[in-house]
């Protein structure tokens, strides 16, 4: 598998569909983390996956876009 050009990685990485994804794959390690420490063992990044996305997605994408709206009007 050949490489991409570098400034087609640094296209992708400054995206903010890019930082959309790494912030939403942030949350989805925290969630794991907290709840393989609740149940004592690793749940496995697919069972955190799903049950973020059931439990917390909505509502932290709603949070998200009424902090940027937010943090884009000036006063």
């Amino acid at each position: 598998m050949e490489a991409l050009p570098e400034e087609t990685t640094d296209l992708v990485k400054n995206s903010s569909l890019y930082s959309e994804f790494m912030a939403e794959r942030e949350e989805i390690l925290r969630h794991k983390w907290i709840e393989s420490e609740k149940a004592g063992a690793d749940i496995g990044f697919e069972r955190a996956l799903v049950d973020w996305i059931v439990k917390y997605r909505s509502a932290w994408r709603e949070q998200r876009q009424a902090f940027r709206q937010k943090g884009s009007i000036r006063t």
